[in-house]
C-alpha cells in the first residue's frame, strides 16, 4: 500500500518533502555557479531564498516527524538503521542548516558584530555546500530504509 506519488510506501508529504529537498540541492549548485561566474547578488538571493525555505521545511515537516517517530526511540533503538539514519540525518542536518544561516547574517547582512562575521567565505560556503549534500544523502537513504519495505532486508 502506499498513498505518496513516488510508488513507495511513504505519504504524500514525504515525496514532495524529498524532492523539494532534491531541487532545493540542485538550487544551491545553481547559486554556487552564479557565484563562480562573478553574479554575486543573483548569487546571494538564490542560496538565501533556498536557506530560509529549507528551515521553513525543517520546522514545518521535518521536526513534527522527528519528535514523534525517532526521538521517543533515543537511544534505545539507534542501533537499528530504522533510527540510526533518520538520527544521523537530524544531527548533521541540524548543523549545516544552523551553518548555512550563520552564513547568511555574517555574509549577507551587517547584523552581526564585526569580530563574528566571516573572513574567507569561499572556504565556508563550500564547505557548508558539500555538508548539504551529505545531509541530503542521508535524508535520502532515510526515505529508502523508511519507505521501500524490502530494500535494507535480506
Amino acid at each position: 500500500m502506499h498513498e505518496g506519488f513516488l510508488g513507495t510506501a511513504a505519504p504524500r508529504y514525504a515525496d514532495l518533502i524529498l524532492l523539494l529537498e532534491l531541487t532545493m540541492g540542485l538550487g544551491l549548485l545553481f547559486g554556487a555557479f552564479l557565484a563562480g561566474i562573478r553574479k554575486f547578488r543573483a548569487h546571494a538571493w538564490c542560496q538565501s531564498v533556498i536557506v530560509l525555505m529549507n528551515a521553513a521545511s525543517i520546522v514545518l515537516f521535518m521536526l513534527p516527524s522527528f519528535r514523534s517517530h525517532v526521538s521517543p526511540r533515543i537511544p534505545l533503538k539507534l542501533g537499528k538503521s530504522f533510527y540510526a539514519l533518520a538520527a544521523a540525518h537530524a544531527a548533521l542536518g541540524t548543523v549545516v542548516e544552523c551553518a548555512a544561516l550563520y552564513i547568511l547574517l555574517a555574509a549577507g547582512t551587517t547584523l552581526m558584530p564585526e569580530k563574528v562575521r566571516l573572513v574567507r567565505y569561499r572556504l565556508w560556503m563550500r564547505t557548508v555546500l558539500a555538508a548539504w549534500w551529505v545531509v541530503i544523502l542521508l535524508g535520502v537513504a532515510t526515505y529508502a530504509r523508511w519507505y521501500i519495505p524490502n530494500l535494507f532486508r535480506r
